[in-house]
């Protein structure tokens, strides 16, 4: 799973980074709100954590802009701001929670698990032709008949499928599967492409993985 935190203030910031690594997500940091927005657009997060005072552009003005590309990704906001009204105004605007700062970071851990438990629930299952993927369960269905997966193809399974109808680049698949940050041979993609499409019998004509040669894959119904 991964998370973008958009926080100016760089000790709170490498908290949150070295925090949340050490629960095993991987996480992203931007300092500004402009670039968190150029981040956060990519498509690569399970969940976004955000200032409401950052520069550049404020996490409200972030999140509005956000939820009409993705309106069911969780975004919570971490803030100074303590006033009811401050409260509801955030909430109105986009925000799935809200946490006050200081705070505890075990209370965080909670409140994100709170949200990605959420959003499984919204997202039984997700489908892709003939395909139907329900991570909960980590079962990935044939026309009914279950598909047996390693971790890895179906991670990358569920990748596409989230961001079906996009161009998934490469070293986007590479970041958000391998958790792999540096430049890498992202040949073992196509390893990975190569057993998904043979495990999924997809036949000539059949599609639902198409390669954009010279950029990476996108998933999309026929």
């Amino acid at each position: 799973m991964r998370i973008l935190v958009v926080e100016d203030e760089q000790g709170i910031s490498n908290f949150l980074k070295q925090g949340l690594e050490e629960e095993a997500f991987a996480v992203d940091v931007a300092d500004n709100g402009k670039v968190g927005l150029e981040l956060a657009l990519s498509g690569n997060y399970d969940l976004l954590l955000l200032d409401w005072m950052v520069p550049g552009m404020s996490g409200i003005e972030l999140t509005r802009l956000f939820r009409k590309e993705y309106p069911a990704t969780p975004i919570i906001f971490l803030t100074a701001k303590d006033t009811v009204d401050e409260t509801v105004f955030g909430l109105q605007n986009g925000a799935n929670d809200y946490i006050k700062k200081p705070f505890h970071f075990e209370e965080l851990l909670v409140r994100i698990r709170v949200q990605m438990r959420n959003q499984v629930q919204t997202e039984e299952k997700l489908t892709l032709g003939p395909i139907v993927l329900e991570p909960e369960k980590h079962l990935v269905l044939l026309e009914g008949k279950e598909v047996p997966l390693t971790q890895k193809e179906f991670a990358l399974l569920e990748y596409l499928v989230r961001n079906k109808n996009k161009v998934c680049r490469r070293t986007r698949i590479i970041e958000s599967v391998w958790d792999i940050h540096f430049d890498y041979n992202t040949g073992i993609i196509d390893v990975f492409i190569n057993s998904l499409r043979k495990k999924l019998q997809l036949k000539k004509g059949e599609d639902y993985i198409q390669t954009i040669r010279g950029v990476g894959y996108m998933a999309k119904d026929l």
